[in-house]
């Protein structure tokens, strides 16, 4: 850091990082409502990094070479077309507060898959204490043990887990890459390639043969527009400048006040329940990454665990390019 921000400034940052990060679940899930999920999530990736590509071209970035398209296509496969392509498939059938109190796991895949590469560090006590608490408060949230349970459904619980691991292991590829001179530029770029394999797929499920526009909500329209401006490029670039000016660990508390926006929204707008086994779960689970982000390993390892990605907007890349 060369000089000291102005606190407004920061104010600011963070108040973008943590509320508008926090209502992007609610958006997707009424996005969903009445727009295919694939399409929806992949028009959005396109138009978001469309709009961002353009911008840094008119600020004199250079036009990327051929070959830097192909590690941006790969790691838009694992942020973008896996990672959320599987949670906005999931918002179909999960509560938007459990989809974020599953995403806001990321710290602690990302701390396993570091722990696990070859090379890798082992995490001290509290760091490993954090996981064994997040993965406790997963079993409590899908209560495995209770049969025919429909407060969570599994599958749908399942597919965000699983998008939340291929997001930190394409956060851990993409880390190492240098896609373009310009970190908004790499990032456009990675929303454009997977935004576009969402509409492939989209397409090859039939979901255009369900759209039609008049039957599109005014609701789900606006929610649109809400994920691909301010999810994915006012916020993103809010949490980007944050982490070129701000202590990561600072930054990176957003992990876990995430959730709770997206709880306290869920209930307030969309009604959605909270029984007392799922309120135990949020509360195991945040506190498991409270415990991880306050852990300790070697300074390679901690600079990428302080970064936990809440939002479909590409923020670890950026966060460990700028650290």
């Amino acid at each position: 850091m060369t000089s000291t921000p102005a606190r407004w400034r920061v104010v600011l940052a963070f108040a973008a990082v943590y509320i508008i990060w926090g209502t992007t679940y609610l958006a997707i899930r009424f996005a969903v409502e009445t727009i295919p999920p694939f399409l929806m999530g992949g028009v959005r990736f396109v138009l978001a990094g469309a709009l961002l590509y353009s911008w840094t071209r008119l600020r004199g970035v250079s036009r990327p070479d051929p070959a830097q398209w192909r590690p941006a296509f790969l790691s838009g496969v694992f942020l973008i077309f896996l990672a959320q392509g599987s949670v906005v498939w999931a918002e179909q059938y999960i509560a938007s507060r459990l989809a974020a109190v599953l995403v806001g796991m990321v710290p602690i895949w990302m701390m396993a898959l570091n722990w696990m590469r070859p090379g890798g560090q082992r995490p001290d006590g509290v760091l490993l204490a954090g996981v064994f608490t997040g993965f406790v408060g997963v079993i409590v949230l899908l209560a495995p043990w209770q049969a025919g349970t429909r407060d969570v459904p599994l599958l749908a619980a399942l597919a965000v887990i699983f998008g939340s691991i291929c997001w930190t292991a394409g956060s851990l590829y993409t880390r190492t890459l240098r896609l373009s001179t310009s970190h908004f530029q790499a990032t456009a770029m990675q929303m454009l390639c997977g935004g576009a394999m969402l509409v492939v797929l989209g397409t090859v499920t039939g979901e255009w043969s369900g759209l039609s526009l008049g039957a599109v909500s005014a609701r789900s329209a606006v929610s649109f527009f809400y994920l691909a401006i301010f999810g994915s490029i006012v916020a993103l670039t809010a949490f980007t400048w944050l982490m070129s000016v701000w202590p990561p660990s600072q930054v990176s508390t957003y992990a876990y006040v995430n959730p709770v926006v997206a709880v306290a929204l869920g209930w307030v707008l969309a009604e959605e329940r909270l029984s007392l086994r799922m309120g135990i779960a949020v509360a195991v689970i945040v506190g498991s990454v409270v415990l991880v982000t306050m852990g300790k390993v070697s300074d390679r390892v901690q600079r990428v665990a302080h970064q936990p990605a809440a939002d479909p907007g590409l923020a670890l890349f950026e966060a460990a390019d700028h650290v």
